[in-house]
């Protein structure tokens, strides 16, 4: 601690250098902070609400966007340990501008009455639940949605068909809030779609949405489920619905293999970067050494001052990094909600004790070769070394 003051001056010996490092630094230690956070949110830390814990998703084996027939509705009520099934389908269409990223949001059907039991977590006022339940042209919006859009109690809502050939004209019925997603969507009667697909091959259901009766009961659920239609025209595969959500992430490719290259990357980026300060750095200041061990300063303390001064580049760059990132992460938490872990995407503490460490390493790393050569440069070869 005693040679702190003399580090510090030897970072601020030459200013444009020493910032133009630090903010390549923060810059690279940014988006390495939101790819470890990401990685984190989805893979680590991640876990289902108390009450998306005991909800169970059934969908097509094959694709989500393939239907499945409404009655096996009837069939997935037997199942042992089933408390509540009910059906939902993907409208999808257009809301507005479809080229403008805040009118993208899910467009549901599901059944009115099953709702609220299902999403136990779903908050609205008993009124509204009924207005829902008795309007098939009703619809019911997330209260984050709602404010984003400025939907209020009887608004007429509508929606250009895409997937279905008809658009939808829905009336709010209700906003209602979570106690621990708000998820951006709009819920609308199923009653619409029976109305519209009346005698159709193409009324069906998109998924399932079973309830179980407690959490041990989820495997075994899944596991029957999709034992009972293995051989059907319509296998199913069966998941907790926080494994749905991710399974969306399938389609992008291997999540884990692009988040791991992409930190790689950024990590031996920033690595050339610090070391190529640093060995300018040392070349500077050949002499200076030389100095330095004629006035008695061992090998051991010019290394470790060398490779000071590129650690507290690098951690001062890091930190810098790590506030950006946590400002970005809260920027993608107002975004759409496109998955649970987005909303709470943030810098953890297991998150920000690896960009520390690893801004550590990249400091030490980076100066280790120029700081051990200089250390072991011979006092008459320096002091007649120049550049």
């Amino acid at each position: 601690m005693k040679f702190l003051s003399l580090i510090v001056k030897n970072c601020l010996r030459n200013r444009r250098r020493s910032i133009l490092t630090v903010a390549s630094l923060a810059i690279s230690l940014c988006l390495l902070g939101v790819m470890m956070a990401l990685y984190y949110a989805l893979f680590i830390g991640g876990q289902p609400a108390k009450a998306q814990a005991r909800r169970v998703v059934v969908r097509h084996k094959v694709s989500i966007v393939f239907p499945m027939p409404l009655y096996y509705r009837e069939k997935l009520k037997q199942v042992p340990g089933v408390d509540e099934v009910m059906v939902w389908q993907w409208f999808g269409g257009v809301y507005k501008d479809s080229r403008d990223q805040r009118n993208f949001f899910a467009r549901l059907g599901v059944e009115a009455d099953k709702l609220f039991q299902v999403y136990q977590d779903y908050q609205m006022p008993e009124d509204q639940k009924r207005a829902f339940i008795q309007d098939p042209a009703g619809c019911v919006v997330n209260k984050a949605l709602a404010d984003r859009h400025g939907f209020k109690l009887g608004d007429k809502i509508l929606i250009k068909g895409d997937i279905f050939p008809f658009d939808l004209d829905l009336t709010v019925r209700g906003i209602y809030t979570s106690s621990d997603f708000d998820d951006d969507s709009l819920w609308f009667n199923f009653k619409y779609l029976e109305n519209a697909l009346r005698n159709s091959s193409r009324l069906s259901a998109g998924t399932f949405t079973l309830l179980a009766k407690s959490t041990d009961d989820v495997p075994s659920i899944c596991r029957t489920v999709d034992d009972m239609f293995a051989n059907s025209t319509a296998p199913t595969k069966t998941e907790s619905e926080y494994a749905f959500g991710l399974s969306f992430l399938s389609f992008l490719g291997n999540i884990k293999v692009i988040l791991m290259s992409i930190c790689g990357a950024v990590t031996f980026t920033v690595l050339l970067i610090s070391a190529n300060t640093m060995a300018m750095s040392v070349r500077e200041r050949v002499r200076e050494v030389g100095v330095l061990r004629t006035l008695g300063f061992q090998k051991g303390t010019i290394l470790l001052l060398i490779l000071g001064e590129s650690a507290f580049i690098s951690l001062l760059g890091g930190a810098l990094g790590v506030l950006i990132a946590q400002g970005l992460c809260a920027a993608i938490r107002q975004g759409p909600a496109i998955l649970q872990q987005t909303k709470t995407l943030a810098i953890e503490w297991p998150v920000f004790l690896a960009l520390t460490l690893l801004a550590l390493f990249i400091g030490v790393a980076s100066a280790i070769v120029p700081a051990w050569n200089a250390s072991r440069e011979n006092i008459i070869d320096a002091l007649r070394f120049t550049d």
